[in-house]
């Protein structure tokens, strides 16, 4: 008897001068490494859901799903759930399911139908693997040498998801931000590479609040992970699974925020000198 597929298992302030001293302690923030964090910290409270913070929150949800103003992140929205749904589909395949049909849109999210395999699995995969490459793109952030790195997988990531999509206005942008990601590296020595890793990290490790935000606002086709975890087990909601990995996600960016502070303590001289080693500009 052939069993019915399910999805994986049924997934979808300007002029201040900051100091370049070597700090005194392991987790000192140097003067460099303090602007990352202020970004890192735009971006989340940004994202934040409370009520006093709604006027932020329509700036990034327009971004993500109004009409017209989404489709100017339509590459990375791709890259982003094109990358959940490939982790859904590496633990299928290694627990032994078989891939039925995989969704990645920009406008609808990203589903992949699954037969067989171990379901908690390959549903964590997705908020995990997410978090996960979101945290080393964060960190890349610290870094000119690994913005350089990770602006490779990057340029991949960005081209892969065209398997699949054939809009060609997301065909041009992505041409467009392949062109930035190369002319990137031709600024500052490759120095602007690091703000680039540092939004595509952002928008990766907080994958969960895009996906809640889709499913629970947008009501889009392919419904959330949080929503799936709820099928599978009933008796947590979906808002608590919600709760749980946004707070797990959260914790993630924390730990390679810390993790930055701590290994790449190096002025904008020495990661330009650094970086010059591999593929100088």
């Amino acid at each position: 008897m052939t069993s019915t597929p399910t999805r994986p298992p049924i997934a979808p302030p300007q002029g201040t001068t900051f100091s370049s001293a070597t700090p005194s302690s392991s987790l000192e923030p140097s003067g460099e490494q303090i602007v990352v964090l202020y970004v890192v910290r735009q971006c989340f409270f940004r994202t934040k859901i409370k009520a006093k913070t709604l006027d932020s929150l329509v700036v990034i949800f327009g971004f993500w799903n109004v009409p017209g103003v989404r489709n100017c992140i339509n590459p990375l929205k791709l890259f982003t759930i094109g990358w959940h749904e490939l982790c859904h589909i590496a633990a299928a395949i290694l627990s032994g399911g078989k891939i039925m049909k995989v969704t990645i849109d920009p406008y609808v999210g990203g589903a992949t139908l699954v037969e067989g395999g171990k379901p908690v699995f390959i549903l964590a995969s997705g908020y995990i693997g997410s978090t996960l490459l979101g945290g080393l793109f964060t960190l890349a952030g610290w870094d000119t040498l690994v913005a350089k790195i990770m602006s490779f997988v990057l340029a991949v990531g960005l081209i892969m998801p065209l398997a699949l999509v054939r809009d060609k206005l997301t065909i041009l942008l992505t041409i467009i931000y392949e062109a930035l990601l190369i002319g990137f590296w031709f600024v500052d020595h490759g120095g602007a590479l690091r703000w680039y890793c540092l939004f595509v990290g952002v928008m990766n490790v907080l994958f969960v609040l895009w996906d809640v935000a889709d499913d629970r606002f947008f009501h889009k086709s392919n419904d959330s992970d949080a929503t799936q975890w709820s099928i599978l087990f009933p008796s947590t909601s979906p808002h608590q699974w919600a709760l749980f990995w946004i707070v797990f996600q959260l914790g993630v960016l924390a730990s390679f925020c810390v993790l930055g502070i701590m290994v790449f303590k190096r002025s904008d001289a020495e990661m330009t000198a650094e970086a010059a080693s591999f593929l100088p500009t």
